[in-house]
Protein backbone atom coordinates (compact mmCIF):
# COMPACT_ATOMS: atom_id res chain seq x y z
CA UNK A 1 0.00 0.00 0.00
CA UNK A 2 1.31 3.46 -0.89
CA UNK A 3 2.02 6.09 1.73
CA UNK A 4 -1.16 7.80 2.96
CA UNK A 5 -2.01 11.32 1.83
CA UNK A 6 -3.11 12.24 5.36
CA UNK A 7 -1.80 10.65 8.54
CA UNK A 8 -2.38 11.62 12.17
CA UNK A 9 -0.36 9.87 14.85
CA UNK A 10 -1.29 10.02 18.51
CA UNK A 11 -2.98 13.41 18.20
CA UNK A 12 -4.10 15.23 21.35
CA UNK A 13 -5.75 18.60 21.85
CA UNK A 14 -6.51 20.04 25.28
CA UNK A 15 -7.82 23.59 25.62
CA UNK A 16 -7.14 25.69 28.72
CA UNK A 17 -4.44 27.49 30.69
CA UNK A 18 -3.46 24.25 32.45
CA UNK A 19 -3.41 22.15 29.29
CA UNK A 20 0.10 20.73 29.84
CA UNK A 21 -0.70 19.80 33.42
CA UNK A 22 -3.99 18.23 32.36
CA UNK A 23 -2.23 16.30 29.60
CA UNK A 24 0.17 14.71 32.07
CA UNK A 25 -2.71 13.79 34.37
CA UNK A 26 -4.65 12.19 31.51
CA UNK A 27 -1.63 10.11 30.54
CA UNK A 28 -0.87 9.00 34.09
CA UNK A 29 -4.42 8.57 35.45
CA UNK A 30 -6.49 8.01 32.30
CA UNK A 31 -8.87 10.85 33.18
CA UNK A 32 -12.17 11.20 31.34
CA UNK A 33 -13.24 14.34 29.50
CA UNK A 34 -15.48 15.30 32.46
CA UNK A 35 -12.66 14.75 34.96
CA UNK A 36 -10.31 16.95 32.92
CA UNK A 37 -12.90 19.71 32.96
CA UNK A 38 -13.66 19.40 36.67
CA UNK A 39 -10.07 19.11 37.93
CA UNK A 40 -8.20 21.40 35.56
CA UNK A 41 -10.86 23.62 33.97
CA UNK A 42 -9.69 22.35 30.59
CA UNK A 43 -11.51 20.86 27.61
CA UNK A 44 -10.28 17.60 26.13
CA UNK A 45 -10.96 18.13 22.42
CA UNK A 46 -9.08 15.24 20.80
CA UNK A 47 -7.78 12.17 22.62
CA UNK A 48 -4.92 10.14 21.13
CA UNK A 49 -6.37 10.07 17.59
CA UNK A 50 -4.56 8.08 14.92
CA UNK A 51 -5.78 7.43 11.38
CA UNK A 52 -4.64 7.61 7.77
CA UNK A 53 -6.31 8.46 4.49
CA UNK A 54 -5.12 6.91 1.25
CA UNK A 55 -4.84 8.78 -2.06
CA UNK A 56 -8.22 9.23 -3.75
CA UNK A 57 -10.17 8.00 -0.73
CA UNK A 58 -13.17 9.66 0.93
CA UNK A 59 -12.62 9.24 4.67
CA UNK A 60 -15.57 10.28 6.84
CA UNK A 61 -15.24 11.34 10.46
CA UNK A 62 -18.57 11.36 12.26
CA UNK A 63 -19.93 11.86 15.73
CA UNK A 64 -22.38 13.92 17.71
CA UNK A 65 -21.90 17.62 18.43
CA UNK A 66 -18.90 18.06 20.73
CA UNK A 67 -17.33 14.73 19.80
CA UNK A 68 -14.20 16.42 18.42
CA UNK A 69 -14.64 15.72 14.72
CA UNK A 70 -14.29 19.32 13.48
CA UNK A 71 -11.44 19.95 15.91
CA UNK A 72 -9.63 16.95 14.46
CA UNK A 73 -10.20 18.18 10.89
CA UNK A 74 -8.76 21.62 11.65
CA UNK A 75 -5.50 20.04 12.78
CA UNK A 76 -4.85 18.71 9.28
CA UNK A 77 -4.22 22.19 7.81
CA UNK A 78 -3.16 23.45 11.24
CA UNK A 79 -5.88 25.93 11.84
CA UNK A 80 -5.43 24.44 15.32
CA UNK A 81 -2.06 23.50 16.84
CA UNK A 82 -1.99 20.11 18.58
CA UNK A 83 -1.11 19.68 22.24
CA UNK A 84 0.77 16.53 21.25
CA UNK A 85 1.13 14.21 18.27
CA UNK A 86 2.12 14.33 14.61
CA UNK A 87 0.28 15.36 11.43
CA UNK A 88 1.56 14.38 8.00
CA UNK A 89 0.00 15.65 4.76
CA UNK A 90 1.20 14.70 1.27
CA UNK A 91 4.45 13.39 2.73
CA UNK A 92 5.19 16.54 4.77
CA UNK A 93 4.98 17.00 8.52
CA UNK A 94 2.48 19.77 9.21
CA UNK A 95 2.78 20.25 12.98
CA UNK A 96 6.40 21.44 12.67
CA UNK A 97 6.02 23.61 9.54
CA UNK A 98 7.03 27.26 9.55
CA UNK A 99 4.54 29.92 8.45
CA UNK A 100 5.76 30.10 4.85
CA UNK A 101 5.50 26.35 4.32
CA UNK A 102 2.10 26.27 6.01
CA UNK A 103 0.79 29.05 3.78
CA UNK A 104 1.99 27.16 0.71
CA UNK A 105 0.32 23.97 1.93
CA UNK A 106 -3.00 25.73 2.48
CA UNK A 107 -2.95 27.54 -0.84
CA UNK A 108 -1.64 24.77 -3.11
CA UNK A 109 -2.22 21.34 -1.55
CA UNK A 110 -5.39 21.64 0.54
CA UNK A 111 -8.83 23.01 -0.29
CA UNK A 112 -11.42 23.49 2.45
CA UNK A 113 -15.22 23.53 2.26
CA UNK A 114 -17.22 24.73 5.26
CA UNK A 115 -20.87 24.30 6.25
CA UNK A 116 -21.38 28.05 5.75
CA UNK A 117 -19.66 29.24 2.59
CA UNK A 118 -18.99 32.83 3.71
CA UNK A 119 -18.96 34.07 0.12
CA UNK A 120 -18.04 37.72 -0.30
CA UNK A 121 -21.27 39.53 -1.29
CA UNK A 122 -19.42 42.33 -3.10
CA UNK A 123 -17.53 39.90 -5.34
CA UNK A 124 -18.92 38.01 -8.34
CA UNK A 125 -19.01 34.24 -8.30
CA UNK A 126 -15.94 34.20 -10.54
CA UNK A 127 -14.05 36.43 -8.13
CA UNK A 128 -15.12 34.31 -5.16
CA UNK A 129 -14.14 31.06 -6.86
CA UNK A 130 -10.81 32.44 -8.08
CA UNK A 131 -9.76 33.85 -4.71
CA UNK A 132 -7.36 31.01 -3.89
CA UNK A 133 -5.58 31.51 -7.20
CA UNK A 134 -5.49 35.27 -6.57
CA UNK A 135 -3.64 34.62 -3.29
CA UNK A 136 -1.11 32.57 -5.24
CA UNK A 137 -0.48 35.47 -7.63
CA UNK A 138 -2.25 33.99 -10.66
CA UNK A 139 -3.36 36.62 -13.19
CA UNK A 140 -7.01 37.64 -13.82
CA UNK A 141 -7.39 35.89 -17.18
CA UNK A 142 -6.12 32.54 -15.89
CA UNK A 143 -8.23 32.89 -12.74
CA UNK A 144 -11.34 33.44 -14.82
CA UNK A 145 -10.68 30.36 -16.95
CA UNK A 146 -10.19 28.24 -13.82
CA UNK A 147 -13.32 29.70 -12.22
CA UNK A 148 -15.41 29.00 -15.31
CA UNK A 149 -14.21 25.39 -15.38
CA UNK A 150 -14.89 24.88 -11.67
CA UNK A 151 -18.35 26.47 -11.86
CA UNK A 152 -19.21 24.32 -14.89
CA UNK A 153 -18.21 21.21 -12.93
CA UNK A 154 -20.82 22.23 -10.34
CA UNK A 155 -23.53 22.86 -12.98
CA UNK A 156 -23.22 26.64 -12.69
CA UNK A 157 -22.34 27.48 -16.28
CA UNK A 158 -23.10 31.08 -17.14
CA UNK A 159 -23.21 32.32 -13.54
CA UNK A 160 -19.63 33.60 -13.31
CA UNK A 161 -20.58 37.31 -13.33
CA UNK A 162 -23.49 37.00 -10.91
CA UNK A 163 -23.36 37.75 -7.19
CA UNK A 164 -24.00 35.40 -4.23
CA UNK A 165 -27.29 37.05 -3.21
CA UNK A 166 -28.74 36.04 -6.59
CA UNK A 167 -28.32 32.33 -5.75
CA UNK A 168 -30.25 29.82 -3.66
CA UNK A 169 -28.61 28.15 -0.67
CA UNK A 170 -27.85 25.01 -2.67
CA UNK A 171 -26.30 27.03 -5.47
CA UNK A 172 -24.14 28.94 -2.98
CA UNK A 173 -22.93 25.62 -1.62
CA UNK A 174 -21.94 24.62 -5.14
CA UNK A 175 -19.95 27.86 -5.42
CA UNK A 176 -18.12 26.90 -2.23
CA UNK A 177 -17.22 23.54 -3.73
CA UNK A 178 -16.15 25.23 -6.96
CA UNK A 179 -13.92 27.60 -4.96
CA UNK A 180 -12.16 24.61 -3.37
CA UNK A 181 -11.76 22.84 -6.72
CA UNK A 182 -10.57 25.86 -8.74
CA UNK A 183 -7.08 25.78 -7.23
CA UNK A 184 -6.86 22.04 -8.07
CA UNK A 185 -5.74 20.90 -4.60
CA UNK A 186 -4.65 17.32 -3.94
CA UNK A 187 -6.71 17.17 -0.75
CA UNK A 188 -10.18 18.42 0.22
CA UNK A 189 -11.24 19.04 3.81
CA UNK A 190 -15.03 19.21 4.07
CA UNK A 191 -16.68 20.22 7.35
CA UNK A 192 -20.37 19.25 7.22
CA UNK A 193 -20.71 20.87 3.78
CA UNK A 194 -24.28 19.70 3.11
CA UNK A 195 -25.83 19.63 6.59
CA UNK A 196 -27.66 22.98 6.29
CA UNK A 197 -29.45 22.02 3.07
CA UNK A 198 -32.88 20.56 2.43
CA UNK A 199 -32.86 16.74 2.10
CA UNK A 200 -33.44 16.67 -1.66
CA UNK A 201 -30.77 19.30 -2.42
CA UNK A 202 -28.43 17.58 0.01
CA UNK A 203 -28.75 14.24 -1.77
CA UNK A 204 -28.26 15.89 -5.16
CA UNK A 205 -25.04 17.52 -3.98
CA UNK A 206 -23.85 14.26 -2.45
CA UNK A 207 -24.41 12.54 -5.80
CA UNK A 208 -22.65 15.34 -7.65
CA UNK A 209 -19.66 15.28 -5.33
CA UNK A 210 -19.35 11.48 -5.51
CA UNK A 211 -19.35 11.68 -9.30
CA UNK A 212 -16.71 14.42 -9.25
CA UNK A 213 -14.65 12.54 -6.70
CA UNK A 214 -14.53 9.41 -8.84
CA UNK A 215 -13.46 11.51 -11.83
CA UNK A 216 -10.92 13.81 -10.13
CA UNK A 217 -9.66 11.27 -7.55
CA UNK A 218 -9.30 13.89 -4.83
CA UNK A 219 -8.32 12.70 -1.36
CA UNK A 220 -11.14 13.87 0.90
CA UNK A 221 -11.57 14.15 4.67
CA UNK A 222 -15.32 14.57 5.17
CA UNK A 223 -16.93 15.58 8.49
CA UNK A 224 -20.57 14.77 9.24
CA UNK A 225 -22.87 14.11 12.18
CA UNK A 226 -25.14 11.98 9.98
CA UNK A 227 -24.32 8.27 9.79
CA UNK A 228 -26.48 7.80 6.67
CA UNK A 229 -24.36 10.44 4.93
CA UNK A 230 -21.12 8.90 6.18
CA UNK A 231 -22.15 5.46 4.91
CA UNK A 232 -23.18 6.89 1.56
CA UNK A 233 -20.07 9.02 1.07
CA UNK A 234 -17.22 7.24 2.82
CA UNK A 235 -14.80 4.54 1.76
CA UNK A 236 -13.88 4.38 5.45
CA UNK A 237 -15.56 5.88 8.50
CA UNK A 238 -14.11 6.94 11.86
CA UNK A 239 -16.64 7.34 14.68
CA UNK A 240 -15.72 9.73 17.50
CA UNK A 241 -17.02 10.07 21.05
CA UNK A 242 -15.71 12.56 23.64
CA UNK A 243 -12.67 13.37 21.50
CA UNK A 244 -11.70 9.74 20.93
CA UNK A 245 -11.92 7.63 17.79
CA UNK A 246 -13.82 4.55 18.93
CA UNK A 247 -13.94 2.67 15.62
CA UNK A 248 -12.55 2.90 12.08
CA UNK A 249 -13.83 0.67 9.30
CA UNK A 250 -15.64 0.37 6.01
CA UNK A 251 -19.36 1.18 6.08
CA UNK A 252 -20.10 -2.57 6.09
CA UNK A 253 -17.72 -3.20 8.99
CA UNK A 254 -19.14 -0.34 11.04
CA UNK A 255 -22.75 -1.49 10.57
CA UNK A 256 -22.26 -5.25 10.91
CA UNK A 257 -19.53 -5.30 13.57
CA UNK A 258 -19.87 -2.27 15.89
CA UNK A 259 -16.98 -2.10 18.34
CA UNK A 260 -19.03 -1.13 21.39
CA UNK A 261 -22.49 -0.16 22.64
CA UNK A 262 -22.01 3.46 21.55
CA UNK A 263 -21.43 2.50 17.91
CA UNK A 264 -24.15 -0.16 18.07
CA UNK A 265 -26.66 2.49 19.12
CA UNK A 266 -25.62 4.63 16.16
CA UNK A 267 -26.05 1.90 13.57
CA UNK A 268 -29.12 0.04 14.83
CA UNK A 269 -31.52 1.83 12.48
CA UNK A 270 -29.33 1.63 9.37
CA UNK A 271 -30.58 -0.49 6.47
CA UNK A 272 -28.17 -3.26 5.53
CA UNK A 273 -29.55 -4.09 2.08
CA UNK A 274 -26.95 -2.04 0.19
CA UNK A 275 -24.09 -2.56 2.64
CA UNK A 276 -23.71 -6.27 3.36
CA UNK A 277 -21.98 -8.24 0.61
CA UNK A 278 -22.21 -11.88 -0.40
CA UNK A 279 -18.60 -12.61 0.56
CA UNK A 280 -19.39 -11.59 4.14
CA UNK A 281 -22.38 -13.98 4.35
CA UNK A 282 -21.34 -17.06 2.40
CA UNK A 283 -20.63 -20.40 4.02
CA UNK A 284 -18.26 -23.06 2.62
CA UNK A 285 -19.70 -25.36 -0.02
CA UNK A 286 -18.56 -28.45 1.91
CA UNK A 287 -19.29 -30.79 -0.95
CA UNK A 288 -22.66 -29.30 -1.84
CA UNK A 289 -23.41 -28.90 -5.53
CA UNK A 290 -23.74 -25.28 -6.75
CA UNK A 291 -27.28 -24.09 -7.39
CA UNK A 292 -28.51 -22.37 -10.52
CA UNK A 293 -28.99 -19.11 -8.58
CA UNK A 294 -25.62 -17.38 -8.54
CA UNK A 295 -24.27 -14.01 -7.40
CA UNK A 296 -20.83 -12.43 -7.40
CA UNK A 297 -18.86 -12.11 -4.13
CA UNK A 298 -19.53 -8.35 -4.09
CA UNK A 299 -23.30 -8.69 -4.63
CA UNK A 300 -25.40 -6.64 -2.21
CA UNK A 301 -27.82 -8.19 0.27
CA UNK A 302 -30.74 -6.69 -1.68
CA UNK A 303 -29.74 -8.67 -4.77
CA UNK A 304 -29.34 -11.85 -2.73
CA UNK A 305 -32.78 -11.52 -1.17
CA UNK A 306 -34.34 -11.03 -4.62
CA UNK A 307 -33.24 -14.59 -5.44
CA UNK A 308 -35.36 -15.96 -2.60
CA UNK A 309 -38.63 -14.35 -3.71
CA UNK A 310 -39.86 -17.34 -5.75
CA UNK A 311 -37.42 -20.05 -4.75
CA UNK A 312 -35.98 -20.46 -1.24
CA UNK A 313 -33.15 -22.81 -2.19
CA UNK A 314 -29.61 -21.57 -1.36
CA UNK A 315 -27.82 -19.00 -3.49
CA UNK A 316 -24.35 -19.85 -4.80
CA UNK A 317 -21.55 -17.28 -4.66
CA UNK A 318 -19.29 -17.57 -7.70
CA UNK A 319 -16.22 -15.79 -9.00
CA UNK A 320 -16.31 -14.09 -12.43
CA UNK A 321 -14.85 -17.25 -14.01
CA UNK A 322 -17.83 -19.24 -12.72
CA UNK A 323 -15.99 -21.01 -9.90
CA UNK A 324 -18.31 -21.51 -6.94
CA UNK A 325 -16.76 -20.27 -3.69
CA UNK A 326 -19.62 -20.37 -1.20
CA UNK A 327 -23.33 -20.63 -0.50
CA UNK A 328 -25.94 -18.47 1.28
CA UNK A 329 -29.12 -19.84 2.83
CA UNK A 330 -32.34 -17.87 3.23
CA UNK A 331 -31.88 -18.06 7.00
CA UNK A 332 -28.46 -16.39 6.75
CA UNK A 333 -29.76 -13.69 4.39
CA UNK A 334 -32.73 -12.84 6.61
CA UNK A 335 -30.50 -12.82 9.68
CA UNK A 336 -28.21 -10.30 7.98
CA UNK A 337 -31.20 -8.18 7.01
CA UNK A 338 -32.41 -8.09 10.61
CA UNK A 339 -28.93 -7.47 11.95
Amino acid sequence: MENPQIECRGLWKIYGRRADEAMQAVLSDNLSKAEVRDRYDCVLGVRNASFNVQRGEIFCIMGLSGSGKSTLLRHVNRLIDPTSGEIHVAGRRVDTMDEAALLQLRSETIGMVFQHMALWPHRTLGQNVGFGLEVRGIGPAERRVAAEKALAAMDLDGWIDHYPDQLSGGMQQRVGLARALAADPEILLMDEPFSALDPLIRRQLQDQFLKLSRHLKKTTLFITHDLDEAIRMGDHIAIMNDGEIVQIGTPEEIVTNPSDAYVAEFVKGISRVHLVRAESLMEPLEGRAPTSKQVAPDAELAQIIDHFMDDQSPVTVANPDGTAVGMISIKTALGALRG
